[in-house]
């Protein structure tokens, strides 16, 4: 790493799927029925498969499918006119997805008094980020500060969200910075800013479903889950798979560990 520090001084986390909204259900749920109503029906497979990054650049990832190029042909406007449908359909359900995940909040609270920052990133606009803020704040969770990909001029698996946070939080070297997301393109975030990468297997894409559903499924189905959660996020390139959150305190005094010199896990 590039750090001589010897302390983790700041968590970027990401929002959907990691500190809120279990199993990142809101964007695939608004690319689904604007596909749908576009005459290119997606499956949610599909829609997950590059979650994470601007959603301009998504919708432009899934139009480059094979099976939609028939289709695509009959489309005038192509992206412009998805990108343009996606954006006040997912602000109009951002709020019924906007539940901060278990144990969140009181993982901030530890964090600040560990006197570690808290950033964050997203995939989301600024006007979709700004709603987030506003109800995770009603439940308990507000980052130090938080960038969407206009703010910094690109999104996933560009470093800039991330660049853009050190600067706001007054945090270096970034290898004393731990990046946190659901997504193979957070993990990528994190790896070209040159962080730790982190990441979080069993709230997110991954689990594909809402926290109610995934606990109602039998052991073996959600093993399986997890199963390919972690190997996405492993293949990914992430420095550490965590099931969960509550995971992060013992990642952190990991990373610590190996930033003082000791060989780590």
């Amino acid at each position: 790493m590039l750090s001589a520090a010897k302390k983790v001084c700041a968590v970027i986390f990401d929002w959907a799927g990691t500190t809120v909204d279990f199993g990142s259900l809101a964007p695939v749920r608004t690319l689904q029925r604007v596909f749908e109503e576009a005459g290119m029906p997606i499956t949610e497979e599909e829609a997950r498969r590059d979650m994470g990054v601007a959603k301009r650049d998504h919708i432009a990832a899934l139009l480059n499918l094979p099976r939609l190029q028939p289709a695509l042909a009959l489309l005038e406007s192509g992206v412009d006119a998805l990108y343009e449908r996606f954006i006040p359909l997912q602000l109009a359900c951002l709020k019924q997805y906007s539940t901060v995940i278990s144990g969140v909040p009181e993982l901030a609270a530890h964090l600040r008094m560990a006197g570690i920052k808290i950033g964050s990133t997203t995939g989301y606009t600024r006007a979709m980020l700004d709603v987030l803020l506003e109800e995770a704040a009603k439940q308990g969770y507000t980052p130090d500060c938080s960038f969407s990909p206009e703010d910094a001029g690109a999104g996933r698996p560009y470093p800039f969200m991330i660049y853009a946070a050190a600067v706001k939080l007054q945090v270096y070297p970034l290898g004393a910075v731990i990046k946190v997301g659901d997504t193979a393109s957070d993990i990528k975030e994190g790896l070209n800013a040159g962080t730790w990468s982190v990441g979080v297997a069993g709230t997110g894409n991954g689990i594909g479903m809402a926290s109610n559903d995934f606990q109602s499924l039998d052991a073996e189905q959600k093993a399986e889950r997890l199963r390919k959660s972690r190997m996405e996020l492993q293949a990914a390139g992430a420095h550490y798979v965590i099931d969960t959150l509550a995971e992060l305190p013992r990642v952190i005094s990991d990373v610590e560990a190996r930033l003082n010199g000791a060989s780590g896990a």
